[in-house]
């Protein structure tokens, strides 16, 4: 009931506008009631700190395969696809900040100016900056630009070189860029996003930093951890990424040994699609103590198979 309290107090402040004249970004402590299933190490502002090794780790792993958790964990409004992608070969994880932007509205703005002016925000420049001043190592920038193209240009490749400084990554955006050649010649940057026009931006407005929004089908969280490939973006919630990375590692396993076995005609397709048998299982834990490139450790492996059931 606790938890149920402080969450709907967050929505609250960021539906009503009641705690927005007094932030910007909701507090650590808000923070930390929004992702309050996480018991790791968190970031000063309150977001959790997903490991470096996690993240890279999170890499290697396909659309289906982390979906598929998720909806067995029941979270179904995480996944968003139909993005232009800067650089498509490339895969990008990160600890998502989150920005919302809404349609300009005057007295909206010039609060939103004073009360980044009081928490010591950047005045010189637009407010597209401020969320790019809280970047750190390993985060991906995550903004709701409600879809918006034209006029609608969150960044161009000055922001995006400040960016890249800030977080080493790049950005998701339901919203558009400018300066596409520009942004394709900083290494290590990538970019998701719905559109791109030489426009600057314009009738638009920047909210909240770090509250729950909206990225087409998916709700994002700050802290989530983000998985983006040619294939979409899904937004992981915190306290679930190690739980899935090592499950969709041996999931993948699982299938690399069922396909090779497939090809060599030891089974048969039917004996593979279904449930194993006992002598199958024991020729998949062989192949598994021969093979030398697992993506787990050996000690991780060795606990995640205590626990399976088969």
């Amino acid at each position: 009931m606790i938890r149920i309290t402080l969450v709907s107090f967050v929505l609250c402040l960021t539906i009503t506008g009641l705690g927005f004249s007094q932030q910007i970004s909701p507090t650590p402590d808000q923070i930390r009631a929004l992702t309050s299933s996480w018991e790791g190490e968190r970031f000063p502002d309150g977001r959790p700190k997903v490991p470096d090794d996690l993240l890279e780790r999170l890499k290697g792993i396909s659309m289906e395969e982390a979906w598929g958790i998720l909806r067995n964990n029941g979270y179904n409004n995480q996944f968003e696809n139909d993005w232009i992608i800067l650089k498509e070969d490339e895969v990008l994880t990160g600890r998502a900040v989150t920005a919302q932007y809404m349609p300009f509205r005057e007295d909206v703005n010039e609060l939103v100016k004073e009360v980044g002016k009081k928490e010591n925000r950047a005045q010189s420049g637009g407010t597209n900056s401020w969320p790019i001043d809280v970047l750190v190592d390993g985060d991906v920038y995550v903004a709701d630009g409600y879809g918006k193209i034209v006029d609608g240009t969150l960044i161009g490749d000055n922001l995006g070189n400040a960016i890249y400084a800030n977080s080493g990554n790049g950005v998701i955006f339901n919203g558009s860029v400018r300066d596409m050649a520009g942004l394709s010649k900083i290494d290590g940057f990538n970019a998701w996003i719905k559109g791109h026009d030489p426009s600057y931006i314009q009738e638009m407005m920047l909210t909240t930093i770090n509250y729950p929004i909206r990225m087409g089908r998916a709700t994002v969280l700050p802290g989530d951890a983000v998985l983006a490939n040619k294939w979409g973006v899904i937004f992981i919630p915190a306290y679930l990424v190690a739980d899935l990375v090592i499950n969709a590692e041996f999931t993948a396993l699982r299938d690399q040994f069922g396909h090779q076995r497939l090809r060599e005609q030891k089974y048969t397709a039917g004996e593979i699609d279904s449930r194993w048998s006992d002598a199958i299982k024991e020729d998949f834990l062989n192949w598994l103590n021969d093979k030398q490139d697992l993506p787990m450790s050996r000690e991780e492996l060795d606990a995640y198979l205590k626990e399976r059931n088969w």
